[in-house]
């Protein structure tokens, strides 16, 4: 009987697993599918290599944090687990059918803290630590953006930006004995350079997804001592890989196209910042979630380099009227970096809209939806039945 019901503790974690990799795959690599850095296949492919590096280092701390640090140990029993790990996948699933990339890590905390409020067990210094981090983390992301956005994004478009060329970017020579790797018919060096950073970057940013989410998918039977860490974190990626090659398609879509279409230099920034503050944090124990630091970036990255038409100084004193483009980024950039205030508000709208506010609000209602969803059904589940 023991076995049956680990099996099914492990079938459940593997639906968890499954749509983790739906949403985190898309805020992943969503902006290098859009800018056409790299296919789809491709994409879930590295993802799920990086996934199992970040979970198997840094993911160890998270999985401590959600196995033991919100709800003792003790609570979780091999048919709690199950549970807490059901109402996990079925709080990101309700945001993965309508294709939109949900804070696994909050909805993991929110089962967990379901199962706690329900049984009075529940560590609230550990709470209100988490909690306080995931209202930080949307203003420390959107303020770096800024102030990157501001006083470095121009200067960086004038040397590094690198529209993507037509045809391949890289081909096989076969001028001599052995076919070699040559730069494709259209294709610069700066624009290898430039598309290979975006994938460097974006590798980070699947570790750093890694990291923060094998935990949710295996920390309850981890906990219980059910799984071993290390068959869990094994077991995790798997499933992530499983959800990065199917339900992530979609959510690809929804980043990369419907959010925002962002340039590579600001596919590339967007993805350093975003992944550095996850993968920090996650090293501190937090469950954070990378869908919240990516898009609090790249708005906070549209709104700094709109804001350049007017100075500190007469914002300050109300005397400049600053219109908030957000298809700055998008703007041709001047041959000539011009100094702060000295802008027009009408030159940065003519590029592409970088952000959609419809999708950026649909973003944030399902953000809160999908984790309130899951720790609601936690609660009332654990109030009538008592499994702890």
């Amino acid at each position: 009987m023991v076995m049956e019901v680990l099996a099914l503790g492990v079938l459940v974690a593997v639906f968890v697993g499954f749509n983790i990799g739906g949403s985190s795959t898309g805020i992943a690599w969503g902006p290098a599918v859009g800018a056409g850095v790299v296919s789809k296949t491709g994409a879930a492919a590295i993802m799920t290599v990086f996934v199992f590096v970040g979970g198997w280092t840094v993911g160890r701390n998270v999985i401590d944090t959600l196995g033991e640090g919100i709800v003792p140990a003790s609570v979780f029993t091999l048919e709690v687990s199950i549970a807490v790990l059901f109402f996990i996948g079925l709080g990101i699933l309700v945001a993965n059918v309508f294709g939109v990339p949900v804070p696994t890590s909050m909805t993991a905390v929110g089962s967990i803290a379901g199962v706690g409020l329900a049984t009075g067990t529940l560590n609230w210094a550990t709470m209100g630590r988490i909690v306080s981090w995931w209202v930080v983390t949307p203003v420390v992301a959107f303020w770096i953006g800024g102030v990157v956005g501001r006083y470095l994004y121009p200067y960086l478009d004038r040397y590094v930006k690198v529209d993507r060329s037509p045809g391949a970017l890289l081909v096989l020579d076969r001028s001599g004995s052995l076919p070699q790797p040559a730069l494709g018919p259209n294709t610069t060096s700066r624009e290898l350079v430039t598309t290979v950073g975006i994938l460097l970057i974006c590798c980070y940013m699947a570790f750093s997804a890694g990291a923060s989410n094998v935990a949710n998918a295996v920390a309850p039977l981890v906990g219980s001592g059910a799984l071993d860490v290390n068959v869990g974190i094994a077991l995790a990626t798997l499933a992530i890989g499983l959800g990065a090659f199917t339900i992530a398609r979609r959510t690809m879509d929804s980043v990369g196209n419907d959010l925002t279409e962002l340039p590579l230099l600001a596919a590339l920034i967007v993805a350093l910042v975003a992944s550095t503050i996850t993968t920090f944090l996650s090293w501190l124990g937090i469950p954070i979630s990378l869908v919240m630091a990516t898009v609090m970036t790249i708005v906070g990255l549209g709104w700094g380099r709109a804001s350049r038409t007017a100075t500190v100084g007469d914002i300050a004193r109300g005397e400049a009227d600053v219109e908030l483009s957000m298809n700055a980024l998008t703007a041709e950039a001047p041959s000539d970096v011009p100094r702060m205030g000295e802008e027009r508000p009408e030159e940065l709208t003519e590029g592409a809209d970088l952000v959609n506010p419809r999708a950026v609000a649909r973003f944030v209602s399902l953000w809160i939806i999908g984790p309130s969803f899951a720790a609601g059904l936690s609660y009332l589940f654990f109030s009538v039945v008592p499994l702890v």
